[in-house]
């Protein structure tokens, strides 16, 4: 499964962790992700949106 928004490609982002000693690790950060349904030419789609998106389709910003 990818970890990646299906309308804007917003995916995984790295960097590192900082412990308060300065012990670095690296870490992973995923894009909060929301799995909706769709019409598509007369078929339901589940597709993958993060939460910006989302918004942005409630308020009729973007089509589908």
């Amino acid at each position: 499964m990818a970890r990646r928004c299906d309308i804007c490609g917003k995916g995984p982002q790295f960097g590192a962790q900082i412990s308060h000693s300065h012990r670095v690790t690296k870490r992973v950060r995923y894009p909060n992700l929301h799995v909706i349904k769709i019409k598509e030419n007369g078929r339901t789609k589940k597709i993958k949106v993060c939460s910006k998106c989302l918004k942005k389709l409630d308020k009729g910003l973007i089509k589908v």
